[in-house]
């Protein structure tokens, strides 16, 4: 058998934690984290799945097993202010590299995202439970393999146009909202070698993960995302010239180095 995906799925894991009546009612649909339901919902014999949440040492993320991560599905909602922007950081680095990310719904204001998007990623919401109908926009591409031209969420939180992303992403899927509006719910992007997806479909309050039709997308869009190679950390000191230099440096009696620390 080939190698594995290793896939890790991060979740704030807080709704679900709540004690409350939201907290109880959240259970229902997922008793044990989005986290935990995603694992078992996308299990697949070519995947390696491994659950982390906010809650866990290093936030979940420790460099060790980030270092050795394929792709990284990401769920966040009300703690995007806790994650430590040392972490963003280190995912968007990862990235550039070549590991996959799969930002899901509210995730679009984590700040691993908007340090690869560069933008604000703001947009308009709604949430009465509203129908969604999701359409494929990019016909032929791997992230929509399997799934209807269009399909319907009974109940959706609605997100809507404008929607603060950079111009270089692709359209996947578009979503239409029984109150009129409409939205970019599936986009890909690439930074450096590193592939991104966002998905806009999933907020805890309904089942959305329960739907097949999610379910492919998300699946696709794992293995889409899925790096053919990890480029080594780039070091950027070049102190050796590939030609003859003959320009006489004017900084040549001074220490420098200070300049670069």
């Amino acid at each position: 058998m080939d190698k594995k995906i290793k896939v890790i799925i991060w979740n704030e894991f807080v709704h679900e934690r709540e004690n409350n009546a939201l907290g109880d009612y959240i259970r229902t649909i997922y008793p044990d984290g989005i986290h935990r339901h995603l694992a078992r919902a996308l299990a697949a014999e070519d995947l390696q799945i491994t659950t982390v949440t906010l809650q866990d040492e290093a936030q979940g993320l420790p460099p060790e097993r980030l270092d050795d991560t394929d792709v990284l599905l990401w769920w966040g909602h009300c703690a995007h202010d806790q994650v430590e922007d040392t972490l963003a950081e280190r995912i968007a680095l990862r990235v550039f590299r070549g590991m996959g990310l799969i930002v899901l719904h509210s995730g679009h204001l984590s700040k691993p995202f908007r340090r690869l998007m560069g933008t604000p990623c703001r947009l308009r919401w709604r949430e009465v439970g509203e129908k969604e109908r999701v359409w494929g926009c990019a016909t032929g591409h791997p992230i929509v393999q399997g799934v209807p031209e269009s399909f319907v969420l009974p109940h959706s939180e609605m997100y809507g146009e404008p929607f603060d992303l950079p111009g270089d992403g692709q359209v996947i899927t578009m979503s239409w909202y029984e109150g009129g509006n409409v939205f970019r719910s599936g986009m890909a992007f690439q930074r450096g070698s590193g592939r991104i997806f966002y998905f806009s479909p999933g907020h805890e309050t309904y089942p959305i993960y329960h739907d097949p039709n999610v379910l492919t997308i998300l699946g696709n869009a794992i293995r889409w995302a899925t790096p053919t190679v990890i480029v080594p950390e780039r070091l950027t000191p070049s102190p050796v010239s590939v030609e003859p230099i003959h320009t006489a440096n004017p900084l040549a009696s001074l220490d420098t180095s200070a300049l670069h620390q």
